[in-house]
């Protein structure tokens, strides 16, 4: 890291990190007026930079091999670099391939050109943080598409719906329940409030968005699109899902249309074919990334070359074919519980719990058990005023799963924590689950 371009309120909290990494030299702000010192860092106002800029190029010409690193959010370990081709992450992720067709675009610029003929451009709000990968390629995908982009300076969800009725805004990205869920509360609370009648879709990616919450926006929305985009920093979008009201759950997590290059490998890294319903690895290939930065060891267990000669992304994504183009999404292996040689996924047991009147948001996580080797354990966070006994969930959660998936034990806490991108911190609930500082039943 060599130069940082930052909001200037941020001043004081960059001080604080920068002696960290010694090749960080050049500080530009982006003025406002939160009056914060910029003087300790030598920081140069982001006008001024410009200005000072000289018109001669003093570096050379961009090109496809440029790279572009996005940080993984750390779900199941810490954070680690992608490293991005630029033309690789145009095709995989910037609107490269045309939805229509499956085609490659003949430029860059070709979608934007459509989009320069329209009288309504589309106005999509990018509510994650944009250190999240889903959010920068949200926006880069957007601006390739010639829309306007609403972006917002903090999660305040009646801020949120105030700047969507002044902008007109007609498309979001949010991040699942953890931004889905206080939102339509606000618009619960007050229905009438605001004008939100350009809003035509919500897209959701990189955590769970559950039904019993899509539900409520279709209530206040019956034409709604709601999607839910899977997929990972390593390995760009692997699906699409469309939302219905009231749609049951499939066994095992949601099922998707499968994007373009998308396999599920065998532990041979055998691809397994369309029809075959193991379980397996998924996988993507075609434009991919070259690896992780600065890690051997992590990049050749995840770009791996299968049986086929080809080099696929594996994330770590358990899934399986549900039908002519279409997979299960099963979640991540590394943190499956295995109980009593059953593999149980915690996405499948929290959106069962999510569709509880009492419970607002919750983790689950697997725990030590001598007879079974692993029990479910969940870690929940009731609605205000709300509360349920282990054996109430249990009740509920036998109507959505199989019974050996149901939680063996609550633990109860006042917030869930979760990344500022709202992706489950699994460590911390393990961690807390092992303690038994919060347990209340099992």
């Amino acid at each position: 890291l060599v130069a940082c371009v930052f909001d200037q309120e941020y001043a004081g909290r960059l001080s604080a990190v920068a002696d960290r990494s010694p090749k960080l030299k050049t500080f530009v702000h982006i003025e406002d007026n939160s009056g914060a010192d910029v003087a300790a860092l030598g920081s140069v106002g982001f006008s001024d930079a410009i200005a000072a800029q000289s018109t001669e190029r003093d570096f050379a010409e961009r090109s496809a091999d440029d790279i572009y690193v996005i940080y993984t959010g750390g779900t199941t370990g810490m954070p680690k670099g992608v490293m991005w081709r630029s033309e690789d992450i145009f095709f995989a992720l910037g609107q490269g391939i045309d939805a229509l067709t499956g085609e490659r675009v003949s430029s860059e610029f070709a979608r934007a050109e459509q989009a320069a003929q329209s009288e309504t451009p589309l106005i999509f709000c990018i509510i994650p943080p944009l250190m999240h990968g889903a959010a920068q390629i949200a926006t880069l995908s957007q601006w390739f598409l010639g829309s306007t982009l609403v972006v917002v300076r903090k999660f305040d969800p009646e801020e949120i719906w105030t700047l969507f009725a002044a902008e007109g805004v007609n498309s979001v990205l949010i991040t699942g329940d953890a931004m889905a869920r206080p939102l339509v509360d606000a618009l619960d609370a007050e229905p009438d409030r605001w004008d939100l009648s350009q809003l035509v879709s919500v897209s959701s990616s990189a955590a769970l968005f559950s039904q019993s919450v899509k539900d409520r926006y279709l209530d206040q929305f019956p034409n709604l699109i709601i999607t839910d985009s899977i997929g990972s920093t390593e390995s760009g979008f692997n699906g699409l899902t469309y939302a219905s009201k009231g749609a049951k759950a499939t066994a095992g997590g949601p099922t998707v249309a499968a994007g373009r290059d998308v396999v599920i490998l065998d532990e041979e890294l055998k691809i397994i074919p369309d029809g075959d319903h193991r379980i397996g690895k998924l996988g993507r290939g075609g434009n991919i990334p070259l690896g992780y930065y600065n890690d051997p060891v992590k990049t050749a267990e995840t770009f791996v070359i299968a049986a086929d000669g080809m080099r696929y992304a594996v994330s770590g994504d358990s899934a399986q074919w549900a039908g002519p183009g279409q997979m299960t999404m099963l979640g991540r292996g590394s943190v499956s519980i295995n109980s009593g040689g059953e593999k149980i996924f915690p996405e499948e047991v929290e959106q069962a719990l999510k569709a509880h009147p009492a419970v607002f948001d919750c983790t689950v996580i697997g725990v030590s058990d001598e007879r079974w080797g692993q029990k479910v354990a969940a870690v929940v966070q009731f609605r205000d005023g709300h509360v349920a006994t282990l054996a109430d969930l249990v009740d509920h959660t036998r109507t959505h799963i199989a019974g050996y998936k149901v939680p063996r034990e609550l633990h109860v806490v006042e917030v869930i924590l979760r990344s500022p991108s709202g992706k489950p911190d699994y460590r911390w609930a393990k961690e807390l689950a092992e303690s038994g500082t919060a347990k209340v039943e099992g």
